[in-house]
Order: C-alpha cells, then structure tokens, then sequence
C-alpha cells in the first residue's frame, strides 16, 4: 500500500524537489539549543538573578535547580527533536562543587564547565559558550562595558577574556569550535547627556576583550534595540556591532530575532550580511511587541528565516543557528522540545520549497506566476516529510510529544517541590 510519505515524495518530485536528499542535508545542520529554558536564566551562580531587562514570567512546577536536574531535562527534551543539536552555555552555569568551589565570574575556569564537556561529549552534543554580564553586583547602573567606572569595565573585561579562553578550551576538548557570544544590557532609561562616550568606552573594552586571538573561537557580539528600564539608549546598538565586525576580521554580529523593533524584518538582513561575512550568528526567537522571548513556532518570521538559510547561496554553511527564549508559564522540557522542533520543521519547510523556479520567476519579471507558485507551495503534503523525517530521526510525531512530556513531568515533579 501506498504511504502518505510516498505520495508526498512524488508530489515534491513534480516540482524538481528530492524530499530524500532534503531529509538528509537537514539532518546534518546543527541547532544549537540554549541551556537557560530549563532553569528560567537562573543559573548556578550564586550572584544570581536577572537584570538588564530580563524578563521570565510564571511559575510552572518543575524548574531544574542543579546540574544534573538541568542535563537530565535537556535530554529528555532533545529526544523528542530530530536532528543534531548543540547545547549553549552561559558562564553563570558554571558548575560548583566542594572539589571546585565558587569563584566570581572574572575568575572562573575551563574546570568549572568540565562536567558540560564530559556530558556533552556522551551525548553527541557541541557547545557554544556566553559570558553572562547581568545579575550581578558589578552591574554598576546597569552599565558593565560601557562603564564610566574603571574597576567595572575591568571586572567584565577578565569575565570576558575568561569566557573566550574556556570556549577555547572546550572548543580543543571536543575536537571543535565553539561560538563565543557577548551580549550587554548596557544604556540608560533617559535620554543620554553622552552617548559617544559610552560607545568608545565599549569599543576600547571590546578591542581588550579581543586582542588575543584563538583558532577555534567563533566571537560574536549580539546588539538590542532596546531594554526594560533602557529604553532610551542602547550602547550596543546594531550599528554599533555591525560597524566594529566590519572593521575587526573574525568578530561577527550576532541578529536575535527578537532585539529589532518590531516591524523590522529580521530575515531580510541575512543577505546583506551574507554577501560581507563568512559567518552570520543567530538567536532565533518569538519577539511579542517587544523581547518577550516567547517559544519559538513555526510562523511566518521563523518560516522566512528559514527560506534565507536554505536558500541564500552559502548561507547553509555560514549561518549559525541557536535558539533564545524562556518561558516559565509552560512546562519546560515541552517549550524546549516544541520550540527547537520549530526551527527544524521551518528549515524543512523552506528546503521543500521551489526556490530555483521562483527565483528564476523573479528575475524574468513573471511575478504573477511566481505568487501563484508559491501559493502552491503552501499546500503541498509537507506534514507527511516532516512526519518521516521524524521517524527516521527515531523521534516522536507532533501528535506524540505532549504526551512524553507530560509522563516525564509526572516523574519529576515529586522530586522538585
């Protein structure tokens, strides 16, 4: 008997399009899935503690409070997701124990994440590493980089440098490269009496921050339009990073679906970028009127994202993609399934398009054509590739994962009160 998958295929095949081939480019393109999900940004730390105008709201049962909570839940959660996967780390995940105890942040170690790379290198996992300015002491005014303050920039500078050096050092453990993104709250609620000034102090820590070179360090700097309690002036703009990438070979800038004001296509900037970078970074996320880091769906701005990455020519090998959002209203293990199975079905989604012919649409002015093709596309059997794609990926369907979910929630929950 005929399968849905099969009639599927050669409906796809009619278009020129190799549902077998696109199943197994998309099977080999990592995401790389943030740590912070399971814990609501928390962390390890014991400074601890969110600032800089993060945000998680709820109070779900269940949050993963240590190490082996949080690792435990992660794999859970990326059994339900086909494809590889990376984990990404934030420095306040350090893991403490009697053996190593705390340290502050600008001292901390490539042992204090040793405990990552041994799980990670279990599992199948790469890692990708942020220091973690926010929450904490030094955050002196909600400036750290940008600081009038000597001893603040110099504190998060060695917190940097540190971080850099440990994303090194796991990079070297895993046989690997590990991205290493900075990203600042830094700027003021009220109109600025300054703001050249806060920009070449972040400059000058950016170049401190940057002056030893490593050779399996992909560094990035990750810009915000604006803040909670920031809202007139962000130092670390988007032009302000495009600009110190454009000029300083080997740092990138980072887009974070959710750091734009919210008519900007975000989607749309990976071109530009792509024609000038050899890496574009990004956070992909579901920004709701602002920031709001809601769990990633298959929507339209994630949807054209996708289309980018699989279509853009040598985009698919530059782009880096990784996740970025919390939400404590929902079970966490499921918002981490659901969401990263998002971004995977969006970039199926846009592999199955017909992007030859619509460009070559496009190009011979026959744009009448090319909407009525791409409304085609739209309803072609792409729920029967995904369906496969899942099976052979040895992953639940969608209509599977709230159930796991709910069994695994059952299991913890007497553990974690």
């Amino acid at each position: 008997m005929t399968t849905m998958y099969e009639l599927a295929k050669d409906a796809y095949a009619e278009l020129g399009i190799d549902t077998e081939a696109v199943m197994e480019k998309l099977a080999g393109k990592p995401i790389s899935v943030h740590c912070w999900q399971g814990d609501d940004v928390l962390g390890f730390d014991q400074e601890g503690g969110l600032s800089g105008g993060i945000q998680t709201t709820g109070n779900y049962p269940g949050r993963a409070r240590t190490f082996e909570e949080l690792t435990a839940d992660f794999e859970v959660a990326m059994a339900l997701v086909p494809g590889a996967k990376r984990i990404n780390l934030h420095a306040s995940y350090a893991v403490f124990t009697d053996e190593n105890p705390w340290v502050d942040r600008d001292a901390l170690e490539y042992r204090h994440f040793e405990p990552w790379v041994a799980w990670a290198r279990e599992h199948g996992f790469g890692i990708d590493f942020n220091p973690t300015i926010f929450g904490h002491p030094m955050m002196n005014n909600e400036l750290s980089l940008s600081s009038p303050d000597a001893a603040t920039r110099d504190f998060w500078i060695r917190h940097c440098k540190a971080c850099r050096k440990i994303s090194q050092q796991i990079a070297e453990a895993l046989d690997d490269e590990t991205l290493c993104n900075i990203w600042i709250p830094d700027g003021l609620k009220d109109v600025p009496a300054d703001r050249y000034g806060l920009r070449e102090r972040l400059r000058d820590s950016l170049d401190a921050i940057y002056a030893e070179k490593y050779d399996r360090v992909i560094d990035s700097c990750e810009s915000k339009v604006f803040g909670i309690g920031l809202e007139s002036m962000t130092v670390g703009s988007n032009e302000f990073y495009l600009a110190y990438a454009a000029t300083h070979p080997g740092v990138y800038d980072l887009l974070d679906l959710g750091h734009f004001h919210p008519t900007e296509n975000v989607a749309d900037k990976l071109s530009a970028l792509l024609l000038f970078f050899d890496r574009v970074p990004l956070h992909v996320t579901r920004p709701i009127r602002w920031d709001s880091d809601h769990v990633v769906l298959f929507d339209d701005p994630v949807k054209e994202m996708a289309m980018e990455v699989a279509h853009c020519p040598g985009a698919w090998e530059k782009v880096i993609i990784g996740l970025d959002f919390f939400d404590a209203s929902i079970n966490r293990v499921g918002a981490w399934a659901i969401g990263t199975r998002a971004m995977e079905k969006s970039l199926l989604y846009a592999l199955l398009q017909p992007a030859a012919q619509l460009k070559e649409m496009q190009d011979t002015y026959r744009f009448t054509e090319k909407m009525a093709l791409s409304e085609q596309a739209k309803s072609m059997p792409f729920g029967a590739v995904w369906d496969e794609y899942c099976r052979r990926e040895g992953c639940p369907t969608d209509g599977e994962v709230y159930p796991l979910v709910a069994a695994y929630e059952a299991k913890i929950l007497p553990t974690r009160q």
